[in-house]
């Protein structure tokens, strides 16, 4: 999708479901990782995850844009314009937009983090850490007990 296609599908979902213009750029941006999109409240740029359209498509696409258009337009309005706010989540609802975006495959393949786990010998309790921890100089939180790596 080019620059001004998307452009173009920013402006009409903002006409279409809020009802006012946007009017500012929007844009992919390549360096998104973790996201779907981002609105920037300097510029009131919009920035979407180009991963997001190449891997589920232009209805993934939309709602992320109408996440990000709540943020812009709440924002120009002198509204609550973050997640935690009431006008935020209210207007998500009544736009139906997601909250949040789902997770990417390409992603999830790539996150498959290592764990440690570790028991208490004296009382039980398990720790999980995502680095490797020395059990002859740590001990247990609650007891003070010796911990054994559990393999």
């Amino acid at each position: 999708m080019e620059q001004f296609e998307l452009q173009k599908i920013v402006e009409e979902v903002s006409v279409e479901f809020f009802g006012k213009p946007f009017l500012h750029k929007a844009s992919f941006n390549n360096r998104l990782q973790t996201t779907g999109g981002r609105y920037l409240l300097k510029s009131h740029n919009i920035e979407l995850n180009p991963k997001y359209y190449k891997e589920r498509g232009i209805e993934e696409l939309v709602g992320i844009i109408k996440h990000e258009l709540c943020h812009y337009h709440l924002h120009l309005e002198g509204k609550g314009y973050k997640h935690r706010d009431r006008d935020f989540k209210s207007l998500l609802k009544k736009v139906d937009a997601p909250r949040f975006c789902k997770p990417l495959e390409s992603v999830e393949k790539r996150k498959t983090i290592k764990q440690y786990r570790y028991t208490c010998i004296d009382c039980g309790l398990q720790y999980v850490r995502r680095r490797r921890i020395n059990t002859n100089r740590y001990v247990c939180g609650k007891c003070s007990g010796k911990l054994l790596e559990v393999k």
